[in-house]
């Protein structure tokens, strides 16, 4: 027993000296040490719901996307399949209210941007028929509304806009809208548009360097001005700045098996949440403090089952919940805060 506590102290003052040594030697290797120990002391933040939804059975395709309308407490789901309905609409409690399919293909990513006024969800379609590589606005009954891009023809133009398989987007209060073009088609690129769909400012190549992409799957936004995207190809989230564009710096530390495909913070900033598709895990990451971006910390993770591979997934403004959709499981599953 004596050799077992010697052993014990021993280890923790290992640990401790790493630790120490790593932050002001400035080692990636014992950076990137510390970061695997940390998996085996993270923090339990969230648990599943296993009572959502009330009706499951009206998952009859695969599930690609889903958006949280916190200001109605409305759950749209897309979801792609031969001769089915492919937007559900659902409350966040999980009661299934109705489902439309006008005008969609093949959707992939969502985002619902609602106000006092109007009920709306715009989907990314990268489907090759009459209605793909777009991104079309519907309200809620699935009335379309506005329609950007070329209906129908990929392409890398600015003047029209053209899209190749757009990937997600996120709509500011403002009504400022960020556009990640590029779930392996032509394009590669960042797109900022202005709430009347004039360009902004644009990144939009492909490569490994800073401002290049490969694959930009998902982007999100922070109260800080900060917007963030997956770079899922070259297994990184890269920041920039939303008024200026201008590159504020990457993260790759966390991503060394696999890029991250879905990008969204927790209501309170504290966390960004990331889902990686093959490996079937989310990562609750720190979030950095205004002026710095610094490395990325996992403070937390869940692991699902595999071949669940969560896609994208979207966060309640009001509960904290999660909600992601999973093309593996053909499901989208909600995660509650555990304090909730």
């Amino acid at each position: 027993m004596a050799r077992f506590w010697l052993c014990a102290g021993g280890a923790v003052f290992f640990l401790a000296f790493l630790v120490l040594h790593s932050r002001f030697s400035g080692s990636s290797v014992l950076r990137e040490f510390i970061f695997q120990i940390s998996w085996r002391t993270e923090e339990i933040l969230y648990r599943l719901d296993v009572g959502w939804p009330k009706h499951s059975e009206y998952f009859t395709g695969t599930t690609f996307c889903v958006a949280v309308d916190s200001l109605n407490g409305l759950l749209y789901i897309a979801q792609r399949g031969d001769n089915i309905q492919k937007v559900l609409v659902f409350t966040e409690d999980g009661y299934f209210l109705r489902a439309w399919n006008y005008t969609v293909d093949t959707p992939h990513g969502m985002f619902a941007a609602s106000t006092l006024y109007e009920q709306s969800i715009w989907i990314t379609d990268v489907g090759n028929g009459s209605f793909g590589h777009t991104i079309k606005k519907y309200n809620s009954f699935g009335d379309l509304v506005q329609v950007l891009g070329t209906p129908g023809k990929k392409g890398t133009g600015l003047n029209p806009l053209q899209f190749d398989n757009p990937a997600e987007l996120y709509v500011e209060d403002t009504g400022d809208i960020y556009i990640v073009d590029g779930d392996g088609g032509l394009n590669n690129r960042l797109i900022k548009l202005s709430q009347d769909f004039m360009m902004l400012w644009l990144h939009g190549e492909n490569g490994t360097g800073p401002a290049k992409f490969n694959i930009p799957h998902s982007v999100t936004v922070d109260s800080s001005g900060r917007v963030w995207v997956a770079d899922r190809g070259n297994k990184r989230i890269q920041v920039f700045d939303k008024d200026t564009g201008v590159w504020l710096g990457a993260w790759n530390n966390c991503f060394t098996e696999e890029g991250p495909s879905s990008v969204r913070f927790t209501p309170d900033g504290k966390y960004l949440i990331i889902a990686q598709l093959n490996l079937s895990r989310l990562l609750f990451v720190a979030a950095p403090p205004v002026g710095s971006i610094g490395y990325c910390s996992v403070i937390s993770s869940i692991q699902l089952a595999d071949q669940v591979l969560p896609h994208l997934l979207d966060i309640s403004g009001k509960t904290g919940a999660i909600y992601v959709a999973e093309i593996g499981a053909k499901q989208v599953q909600k995660y509650v805060p555990l304090k909730s």
